[in-house]
């Protein structure tokens, strides 16, 4: 596979206790990539420190190349070419990565400038195709107007507009549509799945929602406690998960056809990473452990299917909704 993005090896560790553990991640030229997990499991984090956003006190260590060129340990003027030039990240939160106080046009003006060297009329007249191109009605009167007189789903809109300001080859899109409502969040991944096809550009899409991740992906990436733990082509992980982890991830989705089912929750929480079990983090949660689970932590490694998997006893292979207990009418 032609690899755009090369992780080897990242670790990160905040006053002296580590939160990643090795990632080893590849992405791919116009590849849609998924990574998902519950909270604190270090998605977020690892795109922070490939990209060098840690704050100064995290300890960042591994290799990050793209296309042969190595972003791990480079000067701060070399990194901020590649932020936002080659790759982009959106946020969950539009409201708080928006100036407020500045009016929206001037804000994807200066992504322009920074990235493209455009400025004034040039720079104008590609702010307003960016924002006709991510959906934003009547661009020219919109120009001048400040991020609170817009709505959040436009807000988010406008974050995409700036991401794409810099033509980049990697889109990271973190959470993207956490705040909005089910009709904005649809328009939202039609509009990135849409923005790949034109433009060419690879994305990684993090997110809890599994149902957004086969919407917009083609392989997907699921972490637990700062590592990767099972990943694959999203038509074949979503058919068969075979980490007890990521089957729990299904077995917890509300189903909308057929009877009303009991959700199956998975137990506890994940881990506090100063007290990491010895064996496989997963373990205390997991039904399927043994004693091994319990003292050996299982490295992730490929499979006969193709997928990769850190898991000694994995789930048989079947279909990834079991029958489950009536709810009682």
């Amino acid at each position: 596979m032609t690899k755009l993005v090369e992780i080897r090896d990242l670790r990160v560790a905040f006053d002296g206790v580590p939160v990643l553990h090795g990632i080893d991640l590849d992405v791919a030229p116009g590849e849609a990539l998924g990574l998902v997990g519950e909270s604190g499991c270090g998605k977020s984090v690892t795109w922070l420190a490939a990209l060098g956003l840690l704050p100064e006190k995290a300890r960042v260590s591994g290799s990050v190349v793209l296309e042969h060129r190595t972003l791990s340990n480079a000067p701060r003027s070399e990194l901020e070419q590649v932020r936002g030039g080659r790759i982009a990240m959106i946020f969950q939160d539009p409201s708080s990565a928006l100036n407020p106080v500045i009016r929206i046009g001037r804000q994807i003006c200066e992504a322009l400038r920074l990235h493209r060297g455009l400025s004034g009329k040039p720079a104008q007249a590609e702010a307003l195709r960016l924002m006709d191109m991510v959906g934003i009605p009547d661009p020219r009167r919109r120009f001048n107007l400040y991020p609170h007189e817009f709505s959040g789903g436009q807000c988010q809109r406008l974050m995409i507009a700036m991401a794409l300001a810099g033509e980049p080859d990697l889109l990271i899109a973190d959470e993207p549509t956490t705040a909005l409502d089910a009709t904005i969040q649809a328009q939202i991944l039609d509009l990135l799945a849409t923005l790949r096809r034109e433009t060419g550009m690879a994305t990684v899409f993090i997110s809890h929602d599994l149902g957004a991740v086969a919407q917009v992906c083609e392989r997907v990436c699921v972490m637990y406690a700062g590592r990767i733990v099972e990943a694959g082509p999203v038509a074949q992980l979503f058919e068969a998960p075979r980490h007890p982890y990521t089957r729990g991830l299904f077995d917890a989705i509300p189903r909308m056809d057929g009877p009303r089912t009991r959700l199956i929750p998975i137990d506890g929480t994940v881990p506090d990473p100063r007290a990491l079990p010895a064996g496989c983090a997963f373990a205390p949660r997991c039904a399927r452990a043994q004693v091994f689970c319990r003292t050996e932590r299982p490295e992730l490694l490929p499979q006969t299917d193709g997928r990769l998997l850190a898991c000694a006893y994995p789930v048989p292979t079947a279909p990834a909704v079991p029958q489950r207990e009536r709810v009682s009418q």
